[in-house]
């Protein structure tokens, strides 16, 4: 993904800044190839009406009211609805990062700049000392989000949000009764299994075996199966799974 150029607002000082997807795909790659002959599948826009592929420039954007009944956009008409400009990051407000739930969160990137970097030195700084977020709106890939510029990893990270609408939880609420043992236990298990997180610990292992296996075929070996952990016994006593489960977790 390119970097996308835009700047930060804040107050009267404009801070020239490039977005940097801090994620990266790790998964391998597969085309698709047709069985038969191992030709690699392409994929056309084709109209059915005019029978003809139909290139991008020829594509417009359009709106379904009712069945088969469109209204059409061109890029011009959206420009004409956005509430702030497209390349910049407008700050609102400073908030505690705590008081943001994580389940808010969508896409990561971590800003740079080429310009005004005396400002972007001292805003970053800012973040730091003040312990705070800024929660701003930005235009990216014509979308409005609302994001969140904090401090981290000596960089500042910009955290798009997801709208309340898009946050779908389940309402209902069931109270299950349990005894005061079976909660000393579930609270004797959180302990045992705690520790630090150390996201060096946590390592895609199918992708891996994915990767070995690709290299193995390109050798013209066979793929050797990966040994699979045990099913694990389906208790349905909880006091009793509980017991079982910190005997494991001590070991």
């Amino acid at each position: 993904m390119a970097r996308a150029k835009t700047a930060i607002s804040f107050g009267l000082v404009h801070i020239p800044v490039d977005l940097n997807p801090v994620i990266k795909n790790n998964d391998a790659n597969f085309n698709q190839l047709h069985r038969r002959c191992g030709t690699r599948i392409k994929y056309q826009k084709i109209c059915p009406h005019c029978k003809m592929e139909v290139h991008q420039k020829d594509i417009i954007k359009a709106y379904e009211y009712v069945k088969d009944e469109y209204v059409t956009f061109e890029d011009e008409e959206f420009n004409l609805l956005k509430t702030n400009a497209e390349n910049q990051i407008e700050i609102i407000s400073f908030v505690n990062l705590k008081d943001i739930d994580p389940i808010y969160f969508e896409k990561s990137y971590y800003l740079t700049t080429k310009g005004n970097i005396k400002a972007f030195s001292l805003f970053k700084k800012a973040l730091s000392d003040a312990k705070k977020v800024a929660v701003a709106k930005a235009y990216i890939n014509n979308k409005l989000y609302y994001v969140v510029l904090r401090f981290g990893h000596d960089n500042i990270i910009m955290n798009t949000l997801y709208y309340q609408e898009e946050i779908k939880l389940s309402e209902e609420s069931v109270q299950e009764e349990f005894s005061k043992e079976e909660m000393e236990l579930a609270t004797k298990l959180i302990d045992n299994m705690s520790g630090k997180f150390n996201p060096n610990d946590y390592k895609d292992e199918y992708q891996d075996n994915i990767k070995e296996a690709i290299q193995e075929k390109i050798e013209g070996k066979k793929i050797k199966p990966v040994k699979k952990k045990a099913t694990k016994r389906n208790i349905t006593d909880l006091m009793e799974a509980l017991q079982l489960s910190l005997k494991e977790a001590k070991k």
